[in-house]
C-alpha cells in the first residue's frame, strides 16, 4: 500500500477523496432506507413488501442517471458534471423526509435512483484516469469502499439519531452530501484522460455499435455483481428486525459491525488484485464467500451472527473493490464516462428486483428471510466466478490514451 501512494500529487490526492467521499454519501442517502423499512410501511399504512418497492424503483432508474450523467461527462468533462450529480442526489434524499404520502415517496426516491446513478461511473473514470498505473488497484479497493462506509454512517445515524429524530429526520441527514460540492469546486481539477476536442467527435450510437459484445457480457457480470452486493445488504437488517428478533442496538451494532469488515474486503483485495490480477482476485473472493453462508444466515446467536456478516461482506466487498478499476480498464477509451457507470446500472437495473424477490421466497419458506438471503448470495457467488473468466486482464492499460 505504500508504494501505491508514493509520488501522488496534490491533485491526485483531492481528485480521490473526492471520488470517494462523492460514492460514500451517495451510499449513505440510499442506505438510510433499508433501516426505515417498517417504519415507513407503518406511517403510510402499508406493508414492508410494498415499500421495498421504494428500492426496486431507486436501483432500476439508476441506469438512467449512469448514461446521461455519463454521456455529460464525456461531452462536457468529469469535473462539473460531478457537481451537478452530487447537488441533485443530495436535494432529492433531502425531499424525502417531506413525502406527504407512499406516492410521493416512491417518485422522489426514483428521482434519487437517477442522481445516484451518475455519481460511480463518473467518479470511477475521474478516478483511474488520474492515478498512477500502480495505484489503481488500491485507489479501486478504496473508492468502491466508499459504498459500505456509506452503509456504515448510515448505521451510525440509525444507532445514534434515530431514536430523536425519527425516519423523516434521517432523510433530512441526507442533505449533508451537498457541502462535497464546494470541495470538488476549490480543489478537483479535470481529468487528464478527458479532452474536450475529442469529446466531440465520439457519439453514443457509434460507441455501441462497435463495442456492443464488450457490452452486453459486462451488463450480465454487473447484474451478478449487484445480486451479490444488494442480495447479501439490502434486507439484512429487515431479517435480523423481522425474522430473528433482535432489538434496534444489535440491529445496528451488528450493521456497523459488517460494513467495517466490507471496507476492509474492498481495500484489501483491491491491493491484492495489482500483483494478483484482477480476475483471479474475483475469482478467489467469489468462491470464498460460499465459506460464509452457513454462519452468515443461520446462526444460532447474534454473537456468530455478526462474525458471519462481518466475513460475507469481507468477501463481497472484497469481490466488488476490483470493480472500478476492471470496468475502467475493459471500456472503450471514447466513452470512459459513460461506459462503467452505464453497464454497472443497467446491472442494477436488472437486480433491482431483488429485494421483492427476497422478500417473495422468505413468503414461500415460513418468513424466512434466511433462506432467501442464502440462495440469492450462492447464486450470485457461483455466477460470478463462471462470467469472469470470459473477461480479459488489462490492469497496465494507458487509461489516457486516446482512441483511434
Amino acid at each position: 500500500m505504500i508504494e501505491a501512494l508514493r509520488g501522488w500529487t496534490p491533485a491526485q490526492r483531492h481528485v480521490v477523496a473526492a471520488s470517494f467521499l462523492g460514492w460514500t454519501l451517495d451510499a449513505f442517502d440510499f442506505f438510510l432506507l433499508v433501516f426505515v423499512l417498517k417504519d415507513v410501511a407503518a406511517e403510510f399504512n402499508a406493508t414492508v413488501a410494498t415499500v421495498a418497492v421504494a428500492l426496486t424503483l431507486t436501483l432500476g432508474l439508476r441506469p438512467v442517471g449512469a448514461f446521461l450523467f455519463g454521456r455529460l461527462a464525456d461531452r462536457y468533462g468529469r469535473r462539473p458534471v460531478l457537481m451537478l450529480d452530487v447537488a441533485l442526489y443530495s436535494a432529492f434524499a433531502f425531499a424525502t423526509a417531506f413525502s406527504p404520502n407512499l406516492m410521493v415517496f416512491f417518485v422522489l426516491r426514483a428521482l434519487f435512483g437517477i442522481a445516484m446513478g451518475g455519481e460511480w461511473g463518473i467518479g470511477a473514470s475521474l478516478t483511474m484516469e488520474s492515478v498512477p498505473v500502480r495505484s489503481r488497484g488500491f485507489v479501486s479497493g478504496l473508492l468502491q469502499s466508499g459504498y459500505p462506509c456509506g452503509y456504515l454512517l448510515a448505521s451510525i445515524v440509525f444507532a445514534v439519531l434515530y431514536p430523536y429524530i425519527g425516519w423523516r429526520g434521517m432523510f433530512m441527514v441526507g442533505v449533508i452530501p451537498a457541502l462535497l460540492i464546494l470541495y470538488i469546486r476549490r480543489h478537483v481539477p479535470e481529468s487528464p484522460g478527458w479532452d474536450r476536442a475529442h469529446a466531440a467527435t465520439a457519439t453514443t450510437f457509434s460507441m455501441l455499435r462497435k463495442h456492443w459484445k464488450l457490452a452486453l457480457y459486462a451488463i450480465v457480470l454487473m447484474t451478478a455483481f449487484n445480486f451479490f452486493s444488494h442480495g447479501t445488504q439490502d434486507l439484512y437488517p429487515t431479517f435480523m428486525q423481522v425474522q430473528r428478533g433482535f432489538s434496534h442496538a444489535t440491529v445496528s451494532t451488528i450493521a456497523i459491525f459488517y460494513n467495517i469488515g466490507a471496507i476492509a474486503g474492498g481495500i484489501t483485495f483491491g491491493i491484492l488484485s495489482q500483483r494478483l490480477g484482477r480476475r483471479r482476485t474475483i475469482v478467489i473472493t467469489a468462491l470464498l464467500s460460499l465459506l460464509a453462508v452457513p454462519l452468515w444466515a443461520f446462526s444460532p446467536n447474534a454473537v456468530l451472527l455478526g462474525v458471519g456478516a462481518f466475513v460475507m461482506q469481507f468477501f463481497v466487498q472484497g469481490c466488488w473493490g476490483v470493480i472500478p478499476a476492471h470496468l475502467n480498464e475493459i471500456s472503450p477509451a471514447e466513452a470512459r464516462g459513460t461506459f462503467p457507470g452505464t453497464v454497472y446500472q443497467l446491472g442494477n437495473f436488472i437486480a433491482s428486483s431483488n429485494a421483492p424477490l427476497q422478500v417473495m421466497i422468505a413468503g414461500s419458506f415460513g418468513g424466512r428471510y434466511s433462506i432467501a438471503l442464502a440462495l440469492v448470495a450462492m447464486a450470485a457467488a457461483l455466477v460470478i466466478a463462471v462470467l469472469i473468466g470470459f473477461s480479459r486482464e488489462a490492469k497496465e492499460i494507458d487509461l489516457n490514451a486516446r482512441a483511434l
